[in-house]
């Protein structure tokens, strides 16, 4: 097949995402106007002999510091066909097309899912003393293709770094965690839940936690829960704008593109979540809980009651985003993936982010730039 790459409007991107099962909500048109203080910039992948459009990619541009060179980055992307065998066909064009437009440096996360681990697996390797992470684990499927991309990547000049690429902006986990909802019934999703999952959901139901929809007006409730969650956690809050211009962004190219869910007992929030809705592909993106009220379970009663939600639009797969490779319980970010194990899922590796440095010397500034911040 022979391809021509160009840049096309944000509703042939948008009907191409809509003819597919599944994309990453970060490679949707709206996601430019989430990421607003990046450049942005939709490309489209024509097929030379029907002129049809098979694959796309949104870009976002960041400008270096003092000079008009950017960082060309596609978050989760491009969506084209990674198991291609002329892989190179599709790439090469998009870097000439990224250099033209003053990029110094590009960074990707292809789509491709390498390995999974099952959760009694992990639940085994957390009881060895000798597993200290996933990758010392035998994976339950291994995709050999992905292998295949990654050689051809880096025979084309693509880097990866030891954490999977030199970090700028928002750079996406490797290791998600995932319930898979195909071809399951609630009931079987339901019994794959560790006992600990299942008290804990029947002790909400039991105590009255109620868990409802919000809407826009409410963002502001959710930064309130959002805000004590990074003091406890110790991480940076992102400010109620973002969630506000989310909201705006993504439900204004789709009025189901994104949710806002809140646990309550005796009508005090005490939980919250945000979840994201592209295609068959249902994310949990952001949570938040009180200091308050936590005997009474509501998060395990809102991921429930997501969950059903995702269940009942018909979605292939609830994510539960990222989680650590660590399995050691000393790890500080442990917790996570012991919380997401027990909704009986899977871990799953993505291929991780690449680098192709179209400027070595900048590409390189920005590496020792980053790494004193």
């Amino acid at each position: 097949m022979s391809l021509t790459l160009r840049t096309i409007s944000r509703e042939q991107h948008l009907a191409y995402i809509q003819s597919l099962p599944a994309a990453s909500h970060m490679q949707v048109p709206a996601w430019a106007d989430v990421k607003a203080e990046w450049r942005s910039e939709n490309l489209g992948w024509f097929d030379d002999r029907t002129g049809e459009l098979v694959g796309v990619g949104l870009v976002l541009y960041r400008q270096l510091p003092k000079i008009k060179r950017y960082l060309a980055y596609l978050p989760e992307g491009p969506v084209i066909n990674w198991f291609a065998p002329n892989l190179q066909e599709w790439i090469e064009p998009m870097l000439a097309h990224l250099k033209q437009q003053g990029a110094f440096s590009v960074k990707m996360g292809p789509p491709v899912i390498i390995r999974r681990w099952n959760a009694e697996t992990i639940k085994r390797g957390i009881q060895d003393p000798d597993v200290k992470r996933l990758r010392d684990l035998e994976a339950d499927f291994i995709e050999p293709r992905a292998f295949e991309v990654a050689d051809k990547l880096r025979r084309m000049g693509w880097q990866q770094g030891e954490d999977g690429g030199a970090g700028f902006g928002d750079v996406q986990p490797r290791y998600v965690f995932q319930v898979p909802l195909a071809n399951r019934s609630l009931e079987e999703v339901h019994k794959n839940f560790n006992q600990l999952w299942r008290r804990n959901i029947k002790k909400a139901e039991k105590a009255g936690v109620e868990v409802v929809q919000g809407g826009y007006d409410d963002l502001p409730e959710w930064q309130r829960l959002y805000e004590i969650t990074a003091v406890r956690d110790h991480f940076r809050p992102r400010p109620l704008s973002y969630f506000q211009r989310m909201w705006t962004a993504l439900n204004s190219e789709d009025p189901n593109r994104m949710r806002l869910y809140f646990a309550r007992h005796n009508g005090v929030n005490l939980a919250a979540a945000t979840m994201l809705i592209v295609g068959g592909h249902v994310w949990y993106s952001y949570g938040a809980s009180d200091n308050i009220g936590r005997e009474v379970r509501p998060s395990n009663a809102m991921q429930w009651r997501m969950l059903r939600d995702a269940y009942a639009l018909g979605a292939t797969v609830y994510d539960l985003r990222g989680i650590s490779d660590s399995l050691d319980e000393t790890d500080h970010l442990f917790g996570l993936i012991q919380f997401k194990v027990g909704t009986g899922g899977q871990a799953a590796e993505y291929l991780g982010e690449w680098d192709f440095p179209l400027n070595k010397l900048l590409h390189k500034a920005l590496d020792i730039y980053m790494s004193r911040r």
